[in-house]
């Protein structure tokens, strides 16, 4: 007789239990209570002596530190330097619909750095948005805590990211860290999102064009945060990098080589990377980086296409390449 099939567990749900309702945070009529501490006030004297306007102090809802909304003056603001790429037809579409309104609703986060100058980590199409219509100030949460400015990508919904703007971004958050802060670069986590990030973002930072979405797959399984200083660890990043865009060329080379047999496809650089990545069916498995693309370039270079068959071509998918 057969033995009885052990019965699967389910699986535990690893999301994260709800807050009980209105247990959390400071009372509406609680938020402008109590002095503003010195910081704040120095920055409320900063915001006038700028020709802008402090217009309220006030307490977060959810945290209770102390921001100010206010009126600055539109040249004054700046997107940070690590931000994404300005979407023109966002702007385009931005404008029009401010413009159809006729009010400007959506106050941006700013930060002033130390020469007076506000950036803005999360508003830079709304600030686009508004010069485009000729607007001459901007309403603004004014943080005092520069850090919330390298902090506050991961609440950035004004334009969905892809793969591309996502990298650039974080390589740009982190080269901008790095002349300020030695911390190693794990304990950037929260504020960098993933490791693979940063290899990709310097991969795109040196070649454009680079295909992102056929390594991110593999790149996510075999890259985790450094323990050494952020400086060192871009270093690393660096060389990392260098070896991903080496593989990209071999893997360009025989996606030639298919093309010029006549196979045509939008996936075929997916099929070359998946041919040849040896953690294709290793679900799970822990994964060093050299060792890996070492292996991944050996298969790229010895990519046979006169064994390739239409067929497995037409099964392929794959991310966009980005």
């Amino acid at each position: 007789m057969p033995e009885a099939k052990t019965a699967k567990k389910p699986r535990r749900s690893r999301k994260k239990p709800e807050a009980v309702a209105r247990s959390r945070g400071l009372a509406a009529d609680a938020l402008a209570t109590g002095a503003p501490p010195a910081a704040v006030t120095r920055l409320a004297e900063a915001i006038e002596t700028d020709g802008g306007a402090a217009l309220a102090p006030y307490r977060d809802p959810l945290g209770g530190q102390w921001q100010i909304l206010a009126g600055l003056p539109i040249d004054r603001v700046e997107p940070t330097p690590y931000q994404r790429d300005l979407s023109d037809a966002h702007v385009t579409r931005l404008t029009a619909a401010i413009d159809k309104l006729g009010r400007y609703l959506d106050p941006i986060v700013a930060v002033r750095t130390e020469d007076g100058r506000y950036w803005t980590p999360n508003g830079n199409h709304r600030l686009a948005a508004l010069r485009a219509l000729g607007a001459r100030s901007v309403v603004a949460i004014v943080v005092p805590e520069i850090e919330v400015a390298h902090r506050i990508l991961l609440l950035n919904t004004e334009k969905a990211h892809n793969l591309r703007e996502r990298a650039l971004e974080v390589i740009r958050l982190a080269q901008n860290l790095a002349e300020l802060d030695d911390r190693p670069e794990k304990e950037f986590e929260s504020e960098f999102e993933e490791p693979a990030l940063l290899t990709i973002g310097l991969c795109y930072q040196e070649n454009g064009r680079f295909a992102g979405g056929a390594y991110h797959p593999v790149l996510k399984r075999v890259e985790k945060f450094l323990g050494s200083a952020l400086p060192k660890a871009l270093e690393v990043r660096r060389e990392r990098a260098a070896r991903v865009l080496e593989l990209d060329a071999a893997v360009t080379a025989a996606v030639s080589e298919l093309k010029a047999k006549g196979f045509e496809s939008p996936f075929l650089r997916a099929f070359v990377v998946a041919r040849i990545n040896p953690l294709r069916f290793k679900r799970g498995a822990k994964a060093e980086f050299d060792e890996t693309i070492d292996k991944m370039l050996a298969g790229a270079r010895k990519f046979d296409s006169s064994r390739i068959r239409a067929d497995q071509v037409a099964r392929t998918g794959g991310a966009p390449e980005e």
